[in-house]
């Protein structure tokens, strides 16, 4: 006799050997059981998971001559020894009539089916038309079908197979019981693979096994046709380096080393191994597949320490992702995985995959390391720190001199930060003693401005509406004695209310921003954004406009406590916090810095210009001055 392939020596012939479609097998079981067998089916999933082996054994189990009309003696399974049981195995029962779809598509067709249905069955107990590729029909002969499928004689069965059920008329599918076919995992079909091994007598290593199940892509039947493939190679013994050189493709240990190259940032590694895998012959669009696979599988193993169920790979196999994925960081290995996941599509469409899978490795090797946001937010704290440390003037120095920091002399080195006054009475830069802020109307706090301060801070209106953000905070102000700088702004019967035109000492104030900026960088930037209407050793007050989204932000108890804490390192104490509303457009701290450093980068400018050899150049050469250029911190 012939050779006949695995897929059909091993092709299952009863219920138990269905491999992975345990659901269809158990609702077919117990319909027979229980005599409610419908009159049609429809089949439905990917090639080669068991669509007409399940009707062929549906068709033995139903005119099985040894298992008698409600008669459990046999249970459900066919015996395999009836005559009609083998006649249907080797598709020449007179009964059971298998057609194909793709040929039988016209209505003449189903109009000769339908003339032979009133006759009984030659000998089995139904009639039974399996009929595959079943979407293949055209629509007339769908529409003749209609009426035979919904009403067909007590002992006709239909069993439809296709592929691609969505070519199917709806109203075909509400006159069948519809099976969904799933795609059998690599883990079973692994399984099944050993026990045809084993039955064959031949060895295999479990790199080989592994290997085949994955390339079948959930198909059983794709399985054994490729064990077929690889055994025609080596029929002794199967190795994992013989089979991935017979199918070409590349082998888990190589994709690995790839992985590896790539999450530990070697782009020449990664190269080398993809000029392996090149040299072997090996389908780098399928291994840049596979690889996509391997991301994910990185991602769960990382997430989830006691997810095996989530791994279709063998035990050697999740071994090694495991332990690859121990060594590195969940949110590299996503990025990882989602870049290469995008980077796919287009090695699947480009023209030379090589280079593309090259191109997307390299890229992602090099990959810029991932910060945490802290850092990001405590880097802006220091730069911002910096910028504000630039604007103190040393003594004699303004910006009309050469010496001053809008213009240093030329190797003089910038000045630094300028460290912050111990009390009220160390000098400061301007817009650290006076800012041009408002205050608040009515019993508006008091200070005296340094020499050279900015323009005083000019009392606005306050809106109705202030909240306190701490219990108390009015009984505690007006309780506490006032500081001689500067009056609670709810204490007015204890000092008298400065005039509305008198600025605002917010040296402390800056001290507390500083403070807190070792801490919690992003709270400063919410607090430079509001508008100091008053500021005690018992309490401050920020103003903001009606809707701010910070004003809810720095409400919280978490930030205010932060606040405090501040507070009480630089001045001893622990003030309250009043949140007031404030008139649209107020000037704000921030407002405040830079409108005092584009003030000094004018000045610096102007000072370029006016300087005797710049005007001594652009007379000599007849020129004039286009563009100035500040370096450093102006």
């Amino acid at each position: 006799m012939s050779y006949v392939v695995l897929a059909r020596k091993w092709r299952p012939m009863n219920f138990r050997d269905l491999i992975g479609q345990e659901h269809v097998a158990r609702s077919l079981a117990n319909a027979i059981e229980q005599d409610r067998v419908a009159h049609a089916f429809l089949f439905t999933g990917v090639r080669g998971v068991g669509k007409t082996t399940s009707a062929r054994i549906l068709a033995k189990a139903l005119n099985c001559l040894q298992r008698g009309a409600g008669s459990a003696e046999r249970g459900i399974e066919p015996c395999l020894e009836c005559a009609a049981c083998r006649e249907i195995a080797e598709g020449v029962d007179v009964d059971v009539r298998e057609i194909d779809g793709a040929s039988y598509t016209g209505v003449d067709e189903i109009r000769k089916l339908q003339e032979s249905l009133p006759y009984r069955p030659a000998r089995d107990r139904y009639k039974i038309f399996i009929v595959d590729e079943v979407h293949m029909l055209s629509q007339n002969a769908w529409n003749a079908l209609l009426k035979t499928l919904e009403e067909p004689p007590p002992h006709v069965k239909f069993i439809l197979a296709t592929t691609e059920v969505h070519k199917v008329p709806v109203t075909i599918l509400s006159r069948v019981q519809r099976f969904d076919f799933k795609m059998i995992p690599s883990r079973l079909i692994a399984e099944r693979l050993r026990g045809v091994l084993q039955a064959e007598r031949i060895a295999a290593d479990e790199r080989a096994v592994t290997l085949v199940a994955r390339e079948a892509a959930g198909s059983m039947r794709d399985a054994l046709s490729l064990l077929d493939q690889v055994i025609a190679f080596n029929p002794e013994q199967l190795l994992g380096d013989d089979v991935a050189r017979v199918l070409g493709v590349a082998g888990h240990a190589s994709l690995l080393e790839i992985a590896s190259a790539v999450l530990a940032g070697e782009p020449a590694r990664a190269l080398s191994s993809v000029a392996a895998l090149a040299q072997q012959g090996s389908d780098l669009t399928v291994a840049a597949r596979h690889l996509v696979a391997l991301f994910r599988d990185l991602v769960v193993a990382k997430l989830c320490k006691e997810g095996d169920d989530l791994l279709d790979l063998s035990d050697e196999e999740r071994r090694g992702v495991r332990a690859l994925a121990e060594r590195t960081d969940a949110q590299d290995l996503l990025r990882l995985q989602q870049g290469f996941a995008k980077g796919f599509d287009d090695i699947s469409r480009a023209a030379e995959p090589r280079t593309a899978l090259e191109m997307l490795l390299a890229r992602l090797a090099l990959r810029p390391a991932l910060l945490p946001i802290d850092g990001l937010l405590a880097r802006l704290g220091e730069l911002e720190a910096r910028l504000e440390g630039g604007k103190a003037s040393p003594p004699g120095g303004g910006p009309g001199r050469a010496g001053g920091p809008g213009n240093p002399p030329r190797g003089a080195s910038r000045p630094g930060p300028a460290p912050a006054p111990a009390g009220p009475s160390a000098s400061a830069a301007p817009e650290q003693t006076a800012s041009s802020l408002p205050a608040v109307s009515g019993p508006a706090v008091s200070g005296a401005a340094a020499p050279g301060a900015a323009a005083p801070v000019r009392a606005v209106p306050a809106a109705p509406a202030a909240v306190a953000a701490a219990p108390g905070a009015a009984a505690a102000s007006a309780a506490a004695p006032v500081p001689e700088r500067a009056a609670a702004p709810l204490a007015a019967a204890a000092a008298p209310a400065p005039p509305p035109d008198s600025p605002l000492d917010l040296t402390d104030w800056r001290r507390v921003l500083s403070q807190l900026e070792e801490t919690r960088p992003d709270l400063v930037a919410f607090l430079k954004h509001a508008v100091p209407l008053g500021f005690t050793h018992e309490l401050i007050t920020l103003g903001y406009e009606p809707g701010n989204a910070l004003e809810a932000s720095l409400r919280s108890a978490e930030c205010l406590r932060e606040l405090r804490t501040a507070a009480l390192k630089c001045l001893g104490r622990e003030p309250n916090v009043l949140f007031q509303a404030v008139a649209s457009g107020t000037e704000t701290l921030a407002d405040v810095d830079r409108r005092a450093r584009e003030k000094r980068r004018k000045a610096a400018v102007d000072l370029a210009q006016q300087h005797p050899s710049v005007r001594d150049a652009a007379e000599i050469l007849g020129a004039r001055v286009k563009r100035v250029e500040l370096g450093g911190e102006n």
